[in-house]
Parts: structure tokens; sequence; C-alpha cells
């Protein structure tokens, strides 16, 4: 008898049975691993495939116009970081932190800390450098002697500012929100906060927005020529 034949027949179908799929996914390639962003969509979405198809559909949207046609490997990574500001940022807006007194250091906002949108800042600037090596080469740097070499001091000291100007805006704004509601929370802890807080909410989904604009359009810049 042919067993091991068919045997192996039979792992085969198994094989091409396991590749069938039903219905749309979208997957994105991290490191090594693969990850499914909406598991067993449905013909008529609900509600939490809506919203999740609506985050997904803005993050590549903003991508696309910033960096263009080659968009498609950085929208984990501006989808990461709009994500992850945003949900910090709200974090603080919603609840004044800072009211709460601990033996050692205190509750605020992630992005209430230097050290946290300085390192987001320096993971943008890593981004930039790596997409315009990958693109260009070692022609990248030729852009730091155009049009004139006389501008060499002032293009490298433009890639310090960026990440200064990132981290110091995204830090200076949600902590100063911080600060204001902490205060009228402390003055009149009924009503006149309330308002202030649904200020902070608009606010920081706005400093989130800027921020992943700034790092899209950073990245589209240094790619710059290749679209």
């Amino acid at each position: 008898m042919n067993i091991i034949p068919c045997s192996i027949k039979t792992l085969k179908g198994l094989y091409d049975i396991s590749g069938v799929e039903v219905g749309q996914h979208f997957y994105w390639q991290i490191g090594g691993s693969v990850v499914i962003a909406v598991r067993n969509p449905q013909t008529i979405p609900t509600d939490g495939q809506n919203f999740f198809e609506y985050v997904l559909e803005f993050i590549r949207d903003l991508s696309k116009t910033q960096i263009g046609e080659e968009y498609g490997p950085w929208v984990p990574f501006i989808g990461t970081m709009f994500l992850f500001i945003f949900v910090s940022n709200w974090s603080g807006a919603l609840l004044p932190w800072k009211i709460i007194e601990l033996p050692h250091g205190e509750l605020a906002a992630p992005t209430n800390d230097i050290n946290t949108t300085v390192a987001l800042a320096l993971l943008t600037s890593a981004a930039y450098f790596y997409a315009g090596l990958s693109k260009k080469g070692l022609s990248y740097f030729e852009k730091y002697i155009k049009p004139t070499p006389i501008l060499l001091p002032i293009n490298i000291l433009e890639d310090f500012t960026k990440p200064l100007s990132l981290s110091f805006r995204l830090f200076g704004n949600i902590l100063a929100d911080e600060l204001v509601v902490v205060v009228l929370v402390s003055l009149v802890p009924l009503v006149i906060p309330i308002p202030v807080m649904f200020l902070g909410l608009f606010t920081s989904g706005i400093q989130a927005l800027i921020f992943a604009t700034l790092a899209a359009a950073y990245i589209g810049e240094s790619m710059e020529g290749h679209h």
C-alpha cells in the first residue's frame, strides 16, 4: 500500500483548507507576526466594526495624504502614534489625576511627562531617517547641501529642532490643560471645571492629530522624489 503518498496528499488537502478565508481581513505585519485588525467582519457592519473601520480609514487617509502612494508600510506606525497619544491625552482630560496625592510622584496623563513625549519624538526621528535611507541610500544625506552647501549647518539644525518642537509642543499643551483643570477643581469643584474638561478633550484630540500629521509629513519629506 502507498501509505506515505496518501498521507502527504491528506496533509496537503488539510493545508489547502486551512488557507480558505471567509470575508475580508485587514493584516498588519509587525516584525515576524501577522495581526488581524478585524475578526469575523460582517456584510452589514456592526457598530464596533464600523468604529474600527472608520479609525483605520482615517489613519490610512492621513498617511496617504502626507506620505504619498508609498504610505502603506507606515500606516501601523502612524496609527500607533495617533492612538497612543490620543488615549493618553484623554486619560488626563477626563480625570484630574493630579488631585490624587501619592507618597512619591504623581498621577497624570503619560503625555504629561517630558520623558514620554521626547521618546515619541525620537521614535519619529528614527522613522523618517530610516524612510529616507531605505529609499535613497547614502544619497539621502545630499539634502543637507541642497540647494547650496552654505545651508549645511541650518539643515543639520533642522533635524534637531523637529523632535524638540514635537516633544515640547505636546508636553506643554497637555501639562497646561491638566494644571488649569486641577486649579479649577480645587477652587470651584462643582460646575465650572466641566466645560474646561470638555475643551480639554477637544484640544487633546487635536494634539494627537497634529503629532501624527507632522510625523507622517516628516516621513513623506524624507522620501520626497520617490512617490
